[in-house]
């Protein structure tokens, strides 16, 4: 029996991040079920022969990818549902587990699954799999340590089956591939997934991934799901007159752009009618302080040409930070390549990085005495390493200039490209920050341009590279406890040891509605949820930001382990 499954809809993953993901969950406790798609992607199991690769991958956009499960190659792509199951599995005899019935019980999941909307599929004694009219149409390999399972099953469901014919897949020479939609094609169809008034509203791949979930809970004997998924929908971009109208009577009555109302109602969130009545609670009420300190580090800012993301994104706390003499720095230039709803951060034509920047800062960090420093980024996509040098050399400058000051790098998630990570990492940051903003459902309303399993593998990249790290989630946009539940679980799933927890604020009338103000007591109690599903600290209440406390979030977190690494040196 599994007690709880986490289940997953992650959207277009590639081969590389999903990896880096589902093998940070396996590393730990905790059942998951991965479900996504991958870019065009060829796999090579651990006995494949590369004889059955036909082409160059990359002559037909593709990437090849030797893997540790078993099998030969095969292919993933575009309407092709993958599912990654990571389990515990029980006990067999001799202490080991059966990995051959594991096997055959995800074979009868998919069975049970596309018999339920009308596919007739069997198995093949022969080869592992699930078929139909003689053409495989699910792919099954596996790979099991100690009791955890990584890897899974991949359904074409709507798939470019010419993508096969540039391989041997699975090794077999001869027997076909199809896809659902091909029988669909072929046949009248089943039933199930084209009538009836709900299904209709959904695309055949939800269909098919609802089917496996509704499956695999009862072949496992799951007693619990929680499913905290992206949003199955993309933001309505070609649409009926009617809906048009809908969307656009909608944005005239909630003072909210037509694109932001299209993405939330894609992520089923009701947009709020404006209300001049609907002001900041008390607690959210901030006093300026303008005394000598904050004073004084306005003028060193200034000095320096230096950008703060106190200023840029407007951040309440700047009086309290800039009086005790802390400040977050925002290299790379104040102007970012994405134009994420909840942002204040220019996005015009950002300008080349500045070659001095990184001594500045360190100039600055040195005049400040700070004993933690804090860098942050916009994003660069214009750049090819995505500004991760330019980061790394203001890592070095500080540790140069500063040898005692710690230093935490809050950044983008740079494409999910590994190399560029690595020039961060390689400096050795004393935290690594990377915000993954909100829950999984409104991911693609509030940054269409990032990707939830994207900012988890690049969590579960740096700590799996030793590294401290951290996030952080925004309340009011539209979430319930229950998601933020489910997302602080996927973060301490990948081992980040700090969290920050605090109410958006909307910076003007072109980004995203508050929908609702979170109170003081819902903070504490999103912290004590945070730290009971394994996170050392979160730093949660109504004005916290990524870096609020950063320094004394760092020293709470430290554990006898990070205190090997020098965090609270």
């Amino acid at each position: 029996m599994i007690e709880r499954l986490n289940v997953r809809w992650l959207g277009r993953v590639s081969y590389d991040e999903a990896d880096a993901l589902a093998r940070s969950l396996h590393s730990r406790s905790g059942n998951y079920l991965l479900l996504l798609e991958h870019p065009h992607t060829y796999t090579l199991g651990r006995r494949g022969d590369d004889q059955n690769v036909l082409v160059e991958p990359e002559s037909v956009g593709a990437v090849l990818r030797s893997v540790d499960r078993g099998g030969d190659v095969t292919y993933h792509g575009p309407g092709q549902l993958v599912i990654y199951p990571i389990i515990d599995l029980p006990i067999w005899r001799g202490g080991l587990v059966d990995s051959v019935a594991y096997v055959r019980q995800l074979e009868q999941v998919v069975l049970d699954s596309l018999a339920s909307i009308g596919f007739d599929a069997y198995t093949d004694p022969e080869y592992p799999g699930v078929w139909i009219g003689g053409a495989k149409v699910c792919a099954v390999g596996v790979k099991v340590e100690g009791r955890r399972t990584r890897h899974g099953v991949a359904i074409n469901v709507d798939t470019d089956l010419s993508m096969f014919d540039h391989i041997v897949p699975c090794g077999i020479t001869d027997r076909g591939v199809t896809s659902l939609s091909k029988v669909l094609s072929d046949l009248d169809g089943p039933a199930g997934a084209t009538s009836g008034s709900t299904e209709s509203t959904k695309s055949l791949m939800e269909i098919v991934a609802e089917a496996f979930v509704s499956s695999f809970t009862q072949e496992f004997d799951v007693y619990e799901v929680d499913d905290q998924s992206v949003a199955w929908r993309e933001p309505l971009v070609l649409q009926s007159d009617e809906r048009r109208r809908s969307i656009e009577e909608q944005s005239a009555e909630a003072g909210v752009p037509v694109r932001l109302v299209s993405r939330l109602q894609a992520a089923s969130v009701e947009v709020p009618v404006a209300d001049p009545t609907f002001r900041r609670p008390e607690w959210m009420r901030v006093k300026a302080d303008l005394g000598a300190e904050y004073r004084g580090l306005k003028r060193l800012v200034r000095e320096l040409d230096l950008h703060t993301v106190c200023e840029s994104a407007g951040c309440p706390n700047i009086y309290e930070c800039w009086a005790d003499g802390t400040a977050t720095f925002m290299v790379l230039g104040e102007r970012c390549t994405r134009a994420c709803g909840f942002c204040l951060i220019d996005t015009r034509l950002p300008s080349a990085p500045e070659a001095d920047e990184p001594e500045r800062v360190a100039s600055a960090v040195v005049r400040m005495g700070l004993k933690h420093a804090v860098l942050t980024m916009v994003a660069r996509d214009d750049l090819d390493d995505g500004g991760a040098a330019h980061v790394a050399a203001t890592v070095n400058a500080i540790r140069s200039a500063s040898p005692e000051t710690r230093t935490e790098v809050l950044i983008s998630d740079l494409r999910g490209d590994l190399d560029s990570l690595d020039l961060i990492l390689n400096e050795n940051p004393d935290v690594v920050n990377h915000n993954i903003e909100t829950v999984a459902r409104l991911q693609r309303a509030v940054r269409p341009s990032a990707g939830y399993a994207r900012s988890l593998a690049l969590l579960a990249r740096a700590n799996a590279a030793g590294h401290v790290t951290k996030s952080g989630i925004m309340l009011g946009l539209g979430e319930t406890l229950d998601e933020v539940s489910g997302a602080l679980t996927d973060l301490a799933a990948v081992g980040v040891k700090i969290v920050t927890v605090g109410q958006y604020l909307r910076p003007s009338e072109q980004h995203l509605p508050v929908v609702r103000w979170w109170s003081p007591e819902e903070f504490a109690e999103v912290a004590r949820i945070g730290e009971a599903a394994g996170i050392n600290h979160v730093e949660s209440g109504p004005l916290v930001r990524s870096s609020y406390h950063a320094r004394s979030s760092a020293e709470a977190a430290a554990s006898p382990a990070l205190l090997e690494t020098g965090l609270t040196r």
